[in-house]
Order: structure tokens, then C-alpha cells, then sequence
């Protein structure tokens, strides 16, 4: 009967010491606990996607269009889209990727509009 007692006081002065405010820790350094992803990368995108169905460049581009042409809030939208790299000598712009290279915000605003026009419109599902 006395090591019953003495197993349950054991255990239960083990489960005390467990419940305290601190972090559990392994070894030297707090346990590191995963966050589920949400709402502050979700707040930064430019253009909303619909829920668990990524947008393709060519939409988020195309969604920069309905902004008011030639200002500086279109350029905004597409360099959200496409992050502005620019280069000293820039290439001719083959692609829509290339228009990040130039260092100009007139001519990247006129480059993205070239390349956000000619994409044909996907449709809605």
C-alpha cells in the first residue's frame, strides 16, 4: 500500500511541474510549433484569388487593366505582379518577364500594357 502511495505522489507531483508557463523546450532551445498559413500573405497579394485556386500571371496581369491606364497605380499592380529588376542596358522585351528590366517607369508601364493587351481573355469558371 505504501508504494502505491509513493508512485502516485511521484506521478502526480511530475504532472504539477509540467504544467507550467513556460514554452516546452528540447534541449537549450524552445519547441518550435508550426502556424497555419493565412491571413497576412494572403492581405498582400495585389489581386484576390479565389479560395485554394491560384491565378496565373496572365489574370493577375489582366486584373491590372481595369486600373486607370498610364498611372502610377497600374504600375504598381503590375510590378506587384512581376517585381521591377532594372538593368543599365536593358534587353529589347521579348516577353512580359523582360519588362522588369527597365529602369523607366513610362516605358515599363508601356511595355506591360503591350504585353497585358495581347493576352486573350481565359474564361471564367
Amino acid at each position: 500500500m505504501r508504494i502505491v502511495l509513493a508512485v502516485v505522489a511521484v506521478l502526480y507531483s511530475a504532472s504539477a511541474f509540467a504544467q507550467t508557463d513556460k514554452p516546452p523546450m528540447v534541449g537549450d532551445k524552445p519547441l518550435v510549433q508550426v502556424k497555419p498559413k493565412g491571413t497576412k500573405e494572403a492581405a498582400a497579394k495585389p489581386a484576390a484569388a479565389p479560395k485554394g485556386k491560384p491565378q496565373s500571371i496572365a489574370v493577375r496581369l489582366q486584373a491590372c487593366l481595369d486600373l486607370d491606364d498610364g498611372t502610377k497605380d497600374r504600375l504598381n499592380c503590375y510590378d506587384a505582379v512581376i517585381p521591377p529588376t532594372p538593368k543599365p542596358k536593358p534587353p529589347k522585351a521579348k516577353g512580359v518577364a523582360d519588362c522588369r528590366f527597365l529602369k523607366e517607369e513610362d516605358e515599363r508601364l508601356a511595355c506591360f500594357n503591350g504585353f497585358a493587351e495581347s493576352i486573350p481573355k481565359l474564361p471564367k469558371t
